[in-house]
């Protein structure tokens, strides 16, 4: 690892693909979810977002204010990326000195092209995965193991 990189660097942001909030729940700041929030709800008519973390729902199926049905405000198969999201995920990449690609596939367009948008500005791009994605080769260093194993050890803590 380059000397620049030996003290472990302020972390600016989280982007995630997952809809859960976890990276939020265990205290991360500044996440950005590019799949949405399976915590929140869209109406499909307005297409307004607000959080709703009731259970159970107080009708089935749930309805906005407006009498229109309410969605997960999530990404689902085949509907783009929210654009403002990924712009700004774009924008991170581009700023990042390191960047971390941990536990994806890379396989998953356009989210799975943020770490060569990192590389190409500058970044130091290390992998963390289990096994060898397409993009293990563009990388600079390839840790291969689970996330929960390796990045305790990369920040020297232990996991009790």
């Amino acid at each position: 690892m380059p000397a620049a990189c030996r003290s472990p660097p302020a972390i600016a942001g989280v982007i995630t693909q997952n809809v859960d909030g976890l990276h939020g729940a265990a205290g991360s700041r500044r996440v950005l979810a590019l799949h949405g929030d399976i915590f929140r709800v869209r109406c499909t008519r307005e297409g307004t977002s607000r959080e709703d973390r009731r259970a159970p729902l107080p009708e089935v199926p749930p309805r906005c204010a407006c009498g229109a049905l309410l969605r997960p405000d999530v990404v689902w198969f085949g509907e783009m990326l929210p654009g403002p999201d990924m712009d700004a995920a774009a924008a991170a990449a581009r700023r990042a000195e390191l960047f971390l690609s941990i536990g994806i596939s890379a396989l998953v367009y356009p989210a799975a092209g943020l770490a060569e948008v990192a590389r190409d500005g500058g970044a130091y791009l290390a992998e963390i995965n289990i096994e060898p994605t397409p993009l293990s080769p563009l990388v600079h260093e390839v840790i291969q193991g689970p996330a929960a194993r390796v990045l305790p050890d990369l920040l020297g803590i232990s996991i009790a």
